[in-house]
């Protein structure tokens, strides 16, 4: 792969298809590894499954190491590493033994520790009673270091960085204790910041923080050796909040059913009704597409806003869930062609991969 940024959607898909995903499963197959020898049965149980199914988080964001022309493997490797410590650690709150506020702090202490690369490692599980992980979590923070001293320029991008990892962490944190202190603690959180992005509402606003495109964003340029100070800051706007709320609420689109059958929260489910929900998804759209021309290789990003849309929307859930698949019909057709060729491309691959 070189330095160039792949011009249209055939083009990157074919990029995608025949170097970025078997790069990416190589990255996981040695995770998997590590994971399987975790001595822990629970801290093994959950790395295991977050990787299982988790599995597309590190691949749609591996797309990203295109930006990082020769380095697009170390691009690979650290976003695989960054995301498969988010989605480990997901697992450990949502669905493991704790629902200690300090616990999941400490925990995602780890993802600014990757982001900070001459930052000690620590002991993350010091406030849970599962202990022992083979050096499972320290190892994935001291990839992303590695790769990350390697950058000359990271001090232009540090500082974006871990907003977007303290916001992302402060959700993860606020979401996952007892369910009757989720909500008072979300909308507190938002107060905040409502007056700096007083277009959202404090679930919208919790969407935007819980994706991670931004910071594979930025590292993926600065790998590439062409970040800039004015480069970083354009990143920042226009990733948080549209883009990256667009990621988390179609994910959330998606996961409605789901998460109702599990009693998660689900931020879809706090509209007044399905027509706002779809209003709110379309301006979410239109919002990014405006933001994204601000950025060099303003296709590239155009064709992630797209690819996210037919991605999350080729995803078998949706066709079971009729008001949703009505949804995502208009979504799909407001998007444009390009969402329209992501949505059909994804579904082949997706059969062909038996991924459903």
């Amino acid at each position: 792969m070189t330095s160039k940024i792949p011009a249209n959607a055939p083009l990157l898909m074919k990029n995608v298809y025949q170097k970025i995903f078997p790069q990416v499963k190589k990255e996981l197959n040695y995770w998997r590894q590590r994971a399987e020898d975790i001595p822990d049965t629970e801290l093994r149980t959950q790395a295991l499954a977050s990787i299982r199914d988790k599995k597309f988080h590190c691949q749609g964001g591996s797309v990203y190491s295109v930006l990082a022309g020769e380095s697009w493997k170390e691009a690979i490797r650290f976003i695989v590493a960054y995301q498969t410590i988010s989605d480990y650690l997901d697992n450990l709150c949502d669905r493991s033994t704790s629902l200690d506020p300090d616990d999941f702090r400490l925990l995602h202490q780890s993802m600014e520790d990757a982001l900070t690369p001459y930052n000690q490692v620590k002991n993350y599980y010091q406030l849970r009673e599962e202990q022992d992980d083979g050096c499972y979590l320290t190892d994935l923070v001291k990839t992303c270091q590695n790769i990350l001293k390697e950058i000359d320029n990271y001090h232009l991008i540090k500082q974006y960085l871990l907003e977007l990892e303290a916001l992302y962490s402060d959700l993860q944190v606020h979401k996952h204790v007892k369910h009757e202190e989720r909500i008072p603690r979300l909308e507190k959180w938002f107060m905040a910041y409502q007056q700096k992005w007083p277009m959202l509402s404090w679930y919208e606003f919790s969407a935007c923080t819980g994706s991670t495109l931004g910071i594979f964003c930025m590292i993926s340029y600065a790998l590439g050796e062409s970040m800039t100070e004015d480069l970083a800051n354009n990143i920042y706007d226009s990733y948080f909040p549209y883009l990256q709320g667009l990621h988390i609420m179609l994910d959330y689109f998606i996961d409605q059913e789901e998460d109702r059958m599990e009693g998660d929260l689900n931020f879809c489910n706090y509209y007044q009704n399905e027509q706002e929900l779809e209003e709110r998804l379309v301006y979410f759209v239109e919002q990014t597409n405006t933001q994204v021309k601000k950025l060099p290789d303003q296709t590239f990003h155009e064709m992630i806003q797209h690819g996210l849309v037919g991605l999350y929307l080729a995803d078998p859930k949706v066709k079971r869930m009729d008001k949703a698949y009505q949804i995502a019909k208009r979504l799909i057709r407001v998007s444009g062609p390009k969402s329209q060729f992501f949505h059909w491309n994804i579904k082949i691959y997706n059969r062909f991969a038996g991924r459903y």
